[in-house]
């Protein structure tokens, strides 16, 4: 006798926040032998550690395989610790440089820290392709390479549009989607779980499972989330990510300043309030109601205690009464080194490149989400427009991070 809920719920459960379920009926028949059998099914994320931190959108995959962790199936988190020295072609429109091995162990470990803030240490199965991958012959790679066609891998969305640009794909490239299906292969994964732009490596993986004479895994996909901007994928390269291990009152603040639209998604990719819940809280709540207990969610999943709690009423003080901050870091620049500000009269500035050129935020990007958000002032007046006139030099610049404030002094 199993433990399992019935299909039907587990259905339910796993189809929320899914993009894509390939095939819906295979997964029926998988969890109804599951449910018959008692023996859970073996459920694979693989993520290649080419960055040290994860962010908000790397969690929306993440949190689909903690439900079928919470469903009683086994959660497999694969390292590709292999594949990472490939490079993931996807979305690439030039080759990716390959990382060093050193450079990947150190992602890898910083890696196995941040999944468990989601998934359950104890029942997680964390895995390394090169375990596999390292052992393979010149024999087991012309094998693997006689399952696929050039023809078949020119399919692929990012590999057709640079050979049809001429732009240079290299061989090894071709490797990756054959590398990544024969990790199927070789933990026998019954679903295997991915963003909706890896589509086309976990497809190659059902198709390598049959070559090998297994059973074919179900592709499970998700969405992509969007950044702070509502516009980009998040990323911490475009200044628009939350990341996993940011302070909790960074991570309230920048939950706050995304539109009352984009909360909406947040709260079906990045929390567990059902979808009918969800159709209640925009008819019922207020958005800043709602984006408030959004944030609580959010930031409790990721720091222990009242931290969240701490962060909602910080954040309260300092943004809607507008009390003092405890600290404030000042600097004083020379016009010259910003270059971006014109003395005339009449003229003027770019916020967003003066706030990053003056050091006060990591990206242009980051700085107009600051903006937007409310954070930065000039001359003591808050500055949401993306130009401010100006006849100044001196000017003073103000950005609000969580209890302090960075401050820039400009001057002639």
């Amino acid at each position: 006798m199993s433990n399992f809920l019935p299909v039907e719920e587990q259905l339910t459960y796993l189809r929320k926040g899914s993009a894509e379920i390939i095939r819906e009926a295979d997964l029926r028949a998988k969890l109804e032998k599951s449910l018959k059998t008692g023996k859970p099914l073996r459920v694979k994320l693989g993520m290649d550690p080419t960055a040290p931190d994860l962010h908000l959108g790397h969690t929306v995959v993440l949190r689909k395989l903690k439900h079928f962790q919470d469903l009683g199936h086994t959660a497999i988190f694969l390292i590709g610790d292999f594949t990472g020295m490939i490079g993931d072609p996807t979305g690439r429109s030039v080759t990716r440089p390959p990382l060093s091995r050193e450079q990947i162990e150190q992602n890898a470990e910083t890696y196995k820290s941040q999944v468990f803030k989601i998934l359950d240490p104890q029942k997680t199965k964390i895995d390394f392709n090169r375990r596999w991958m390292g052992a393979f012959t010149s024999d087991d790679f012309v094998r693997l390479m006689a399952k696929y066609t050039v023809s078949q891998l020119l399919e692929r969305e990012d590999f057709h549009k640079r050979f049809q640009e001429e732009k240079p794909i290299s061989v090894h490239e071709l490797l990756y989607p054959l590398v990544q299906g024969y990790d199927s292969v070789a933990l026998e994964a019954d679903v295997e779980l991915g963003g909706t732009d890896q589509k086309f490596n976990l497809l190659v993986g059902r198709e390598l499972q049959r070559s090998y004479g297994q059973e074919s895994q179900v592709v499970l996909t998700t969405p992509i989330l969007e950044g702070l901007d509502g516009v980009q994928k998040m990323s911490k390269s475009l200044g628009n990510a939350i990341g996993i291990h940011e302070p909790p009152l960074e991570m309230y603040g920048k939950l706050m300043s995304i539109s009352d639209e984009m909360m909406w998604r947040y709260y079906e990719l990045l929390t567990d309030v059902q979808l009918a819940e969800i159709e209640r809280m925009k008819r019922e709540l207020h958005p800043m109601a709602a984006k408030k207990e959004l944030a609580r969610r959010i930031v409790g999943d990721f720091h222990a205690g009242d931290a969240a709690l701490k962060a909602g009423e910080d954040w309260a003080k300092q943004f809607q009464k507008d009390e003092a901050p405890d600290s404030v870091e000042a600097v004083q620049i020379q016009l010259r080194d910003v270059g971006e500000i014109n003395p005339l009269p009449g003229s003027s500035i770019k916020v967003d490149k003066v706030v990053f050129k003056a050091g006060l935020a990591s990206s242009v990007t980051e700085a107009g989400n600051k903006r937007k958000a409310g954070s930065v002032r000039f001359n003591g007046e808050v500055v949401k427009d993306p130009v401010y006139g100006t006849g100044l030099p001196p000017v003073t610049i103000d950005v609000r991070l969580g209890h302090r404030i960075k401050r820039a002094q400009i001057v002639p």
